[in-house]
């Protein structure tokens, strides 16, 4: 007797077009811009048809975010048991994603993609940052677990401020001292110590 076999609809999902639709996503969002492009010009460079792109992607902003998220890392969340060395080791992740030349074109979509299309950017945050800020939340909380922060220190206020100033710091350089040491004396003037 044969073993049954569930079947899903349709041709199985191929990795190599995958590839191929997130490679020119990102060739046409750099030479083109978010609003320039077309799930139509996508296709064609990718060498698949719209509707291999629409059976993995609802969307235009919704296959942008996710190319942009091909070309970065994961921030690792650390428990080091100490909130200055957990925070340490924060920038020290962020730093080499972030100020790699990969990183820099992955922050410049993201920005100018968010800042021309409001469902790209709803897409991205609830997608990538909101996972983001609710695993930094568990650092913020240990801290206030160890008595090392005020217990009313907000987490969500904290991983706002921390992007914006590692986001600042990328746009415009510090002169008289290192991206990771620049973040590091402004995130100690935001946290105050228990």
């Amino acid at each position: 007797m044969k073993n049954p076999q569930k079947k899903t609809p349709g041709r199985p999902r191929s990795a190599q077009s995958h590839q191929a639709m997130l490679k020119a996503t990102l060739e046409l969002l750099g030479e083109v811009g978010f609003a320039a492009m077309s799930i139509e010009a996508i296709a064609a460079r990718a060498k698949v048809g719209k509707t291999t792109i629409y059976r993995r992607y609802k969307s235009k902003a919704e296959l942008v975010a996710d190319a942009i998220e091909s070309i970065r890392q994961d921030v690792i969340i650390p428990d080091t048991g100490n909130l200055s060395s957990d925070i340490d080791e924060l920038i020290k992740n962020a730093a080499q994603i972030t100020l790699s030349p990969l990183g820099r074109q992955a922050v410049a979509m993201i920005i100018s993609s968010a800042a021309s299309n409001s469902q790209f950017a709803q897409i991205y945050w609830t997608n990538y940052l909101q996972p983001r800020r609710k695993a930094f939340a568990v650092v913020i909380e240990r801290a206030i677990t160890r008595n090392e922060v005020e217990p009313d220190l907000d987490p969500g206020l904290v991983f706002d401020a921390m992007s914006g100033i590692m986001l600042y710091a990328t746009i415009f350089q510090p002169t008289t001292e290192s991206w990771s040491e620049y973040v590091r004396r402004a995130l100690q003037l935001l946290i105050p110590r228990g």
